[in-house]
């Protein structure tokens, strides 16, 4: 029999963190070999790895490649290499861990993954989203030298409709724990009633006894406020069998809970502990945050009781010119442009991100609709997902909502996107068996599914009745008809647009370039590879930016819309062939600079007042020029020419911007937005003149000096009063000295084949961006920006923390 004491008390002045951690979680990313290739004698001992490469984790060598037109990744993937590679590293662990249990966990290796332990092979696996861990303790020499090996192949291609990039692309860490721990994603925490006076949390607990005797431990569970102050706690007496795993339950309350919303993402954390007799045995640490939600058929979405549009972009999991290595403050930096544009929600396109992703989303406030994948057992490219349905899916499937379930910022689990299965008799049964294996592990979360079919006799993942939140994509001018076709159901833009833009190009109404409306027909593009960033040029099979906006804000009936995308990616430039290597649909570029669209939804989806005028202002004399303003918070805006009035203009209607049409003259172009008859704001535009130096701007001015910590510099050429040179496309040489190194370039330009690898960066249309990473040397990072032309050189200075 299992004696219980339970107690609930209030500790409002206890500082949970001045206990020793008895967990111990080590960064395993550094020092390790890596060579392309493969090299199964890498396994053993003896292996000399002499001539590879010593590098840091996370790594993607496909990124590090030349675009080859004729790459088996082939256009989807950016034309960038793929293959296998090997990765190796020798640690040793100290002699005392001999009575603990040494796992080593990786967060994503794509793809193929095989994991070695001096010699001995842990196991494969295949998917290359998946987070995964091995047990070592068995194979590992204690005091001594030990060898890990992973193998990865990523060689049998094509195998994505998008850039995956290559390697052990995400973290990796050693853990030690007691024999009796916590297992492994071993703790659901779930909020069984939350208000703004009272909230009661329910957790379950998987407890590992690796031991060969029974133990009896006390289990503690404190709840712990944004300050690291317990608020809330609860111990019980256990007992539990010999190398046996348990579950076991906890259950608190909390008396005036902060709730967790997209505006004030307030966070607790779970802190579970172990202890045998006094000694603290195990640690644990559990995401929380509370919040209610609620999708309805008729009014939408509601968070905390408050209805809320879900003003959502769909990203891939890339981070531009680093490729698939996953950096947190690659990621703040993309989420905070994403976050002041007005977006509140995340599609994770079309698979499991990473963990810092998560984490993020849980701090910065946005909604996740989280994502299995792609594909199911029908393929859409050869050598994809498919084939290791049978084997993996239900691990993979389960592994994933274990490890997600409890970010609170997750509100939607998606079981696949655009899925074949929709069409065939067979996707009835698989979308149950899916949903049934979600539900087994979450119920506090609608399953959905990405579908493209909306005749209801056609699609058959609809027909299973398995889900409970209807996600369409495309074809918004059916929305009007669902409340009626889909009766009772609630609905979702799941994925929406499809525009395209390239930064800082403008064609004008004689000129614009349009996909056509009819499946199969020929792009009439650019010979450039540019498209316009006027929004007046979509997929054929979406809708403008506007189009889109306009239809999603009058449907009361739809939770909200992801927009594809919010950031430009490597990989799929439809509907350009080669040279063309990433993304059109975004609201970014690439670099992470943001489109003029941008401010189309920062006027509408947010209330801070915009006023954004476009295109820039050099041009052919007495050219006439198209003059878009995007603005909010005003009634009207007046366009000034060199200090002459051409008129004021107001939206009409649904209108979402306004418009001139101005002969081009040199000098300044000037709005000004007004309510009544008072002025919000004013932005000009100014000819620039001969170019005069290199402006370099750092998002950041000190550094952490740990060998992750990123800056971002946007580089352009402005002349002697500042103005930027909208059509400069110099080439910029780079150098960096002090405690950082450069380590991506990019221009945002889709047909750019110049390496992102590279000393040296082309402006496009004015501006290019260099990424510096912390080195591990205490010195202030200085870089050095020059053209070799009569341009001063930029230079700009980085403390060093």
């Amino acid at each position: 029999m299992i004696l219980k004491k339970i107690t609930i008390a209030l500790l409002f002045s206890v500082s949970v963190f001045a206990q020793k951690q008895a967990r111990i979680v080590e960064d395993f990313n550094k020092n390790w070999n890596f060579k392309l290739g493969d090299y199964p004698e890498a396994v053993n001992a003896n292996f000399s790895t002499a001539d590879w490469r010593t590098l840091q984790l996370p790594h993607d060598w496909s990124i590090e490649g030349a675009f080859d037109k004729d790459s088996k990744t082939k256009q989807a993937q950016g034309f960038l290499p793929a293959g296998k590679g090997w990765y190796r590293k020798t640690f040793t662990v100290p002699a005392n861990w001999k009575k603990k249990t040494v796992s080593v966990e990786f967060d994503g290796v794509f793809k193929n993954s095989e994991v070695f332990i001096n010699g001995h092979s842990l196991g494969m696996r295949p998917n290359g989203y998946i987070s995964f861990a091995y047990e070592l303790s068995q194979f590992l020499n204690f005091g001594k030298q030990n060898i890990i090996a992973v193998k990865v192949d990523n060689d049998a291609q094509p195998n994505s409709r998008w850039y995956t990039g290559s390697g052990i692309y995400r973290n990796v860490r050693l853990v030690a724990s007691e024999k009796l721990h916590v297992a492994k994603w071993g703790t659901y925490v779930t909020t069984p009633e939350v208000s703004k006076d009272k909230a009661t949390i329910h957790l379950e607990v998987i407890i590992n006894n690796e031991n060969a005797s029974v133990k009896e431990f006390k289990l503690v569970t404190s709840i712990v406020n944004a300050d690291n102050v317990e608020v809330a706690n609860t111990t019980s007496t256990e007992k539990i069998g010999a190398k046996t795993s348990a579950k076991k339950i906890h259950n608190l309350a909390l008396n005036q809970p902060k709730l967790w919303n997209t505006e004030n993402p307030y966070l607790y954390k779970v802190i579970t502990k172990i202890y045998e007799k006094s000694k603290l045995i195990d640690n644990y640490e559990t995401p929380l945050g509370f919040r209610y939600f609620n999708f309805d058929a008729e009014k939408g979405f509601s968070l905390n009781g408050v209805p809320t549009k879900i003003l959502g972009v769909c990203l891939h999991h890339d981070n531009g010119a680093l490729g698939a290595v996953e950096n947190i403050h690659a990621l703040r930096r993309k989420l905070t442009l994403l976050k002041e544009m007005g977006c509140n929600a995340i599609r994770m396109a079309h698979n499991p991100h990473s963990l810092e992703m998560m984490k993020l989303c849980d701090e910065m406030g946005f909604i996740v609709q989280d994502e299995f994948t792609d594909v199911w057992k029908k393929k859409k490219v050869t050598n994809d997902y498919h084939k290791d349905w049978d084997a993996w899916h239900k691990q993979d499937l389960e592994d994933f909502i274990k490890r997600d379930r409890n970010y609170p910022s997750v509100m939607m689990w998606s079981i696949g996107n655009e899925i074949r299965e929709q069409f065939d008799s067979t996707g009835i049964a698989i979308t149950r068996e899916l949903a049934q294996i979600v539900k087994s592990l979450d119920k506090t979360r609608p399953v959905t599914s990405a579908l493209t079919e909306n005749v209801i006799e056609k699609n058959f993942i609809y027909q299973s009745g398995a889900l409970d939140l209807l996600g369409f994509n495309y074809k918004h001018e059916d929305y009007k008809d669902f409340p009626v076709k889909f009766k009772g159901q609630k609905i979702i833009a799941s994925e929406s647009v499809s525009a395209l833009e390239t930064r800082g190009h403008y064609d004008f109404p004689d000129g614009i370039k349009a996909w056509p409306t009819k499946h199969g027909a020929a792009f009439d593009g650019n010979a450039d590879w540019t498209v316009s960033a006027y929004d007046q040029v979509k997929s054929y099979w979406g809708a403008t930016h506007e189009e889109n906006w306009k239809t999603i804000k009058k449907q009361d009936f739809m939770a909200g819309t992801f927009i594809w995308t919010g950031v430009d990616y490597i990989g799929e430039p439809d509907p350009y062939p080669y040279p063309a290597r990433s993304s059109y649909f975004g609201i970014i570029d690439l670099a992470g600079l943001p489109k003029d669209v941008y401010y189309m939804y920062q006027s509408e989806w947010t209330k801070k007042p915009v006023l954004h005028i476009l295109p820039h202002w050099n041009w052919q004399k007495d050219q006439e020029v198209d003059v878009w303003a995007y603005y909010n918070n005003a009634d009207e805006v007046e366009l000034f020419l060199n200090g002459k009035s051409l008129g004021k203009k107001a939206k009409q209607n649904d209108d979402l911007h306004i418009s001139w049409q101005v002969k081009y003259e040199p000098g300044t172009l000037k709005a000004v937005s007004r309510k009544d008859g008072k002025v919000v704001l004013e932005k000009e535009i100014h000819t620039a003149g001969e170019a005069s130096r290199i402006d370099l701007k750092a998002d950041k001015v000190t550094l952490k000096n740990d060998t992750y910590d990123l800056v971002y510099v946007t580089v352009s050429i402005v002349d002697k009063d500042g103005n930027l040179l909208p059509n400069a496309n110099d080439l910029i040489n780079f150098e960096v000295t002090g405690g950082g190194k450069l380590v991506g370039v990019d221009n945002g330009y889709q047909a750019n084949l110049d390496s992102f690898k590279a000393n040296s960066c082309k402006l496009f249309n004015g501006k290019c961006i260099a990424i510096i990473q912390s080195n591990g040397k205490k010195k202030d990072i200085q870089l050095k920006a020059s053209t070799g032309d009569n341009v001063s050189v930029g230079m700009v200075t980085i403390k060093v923390d």
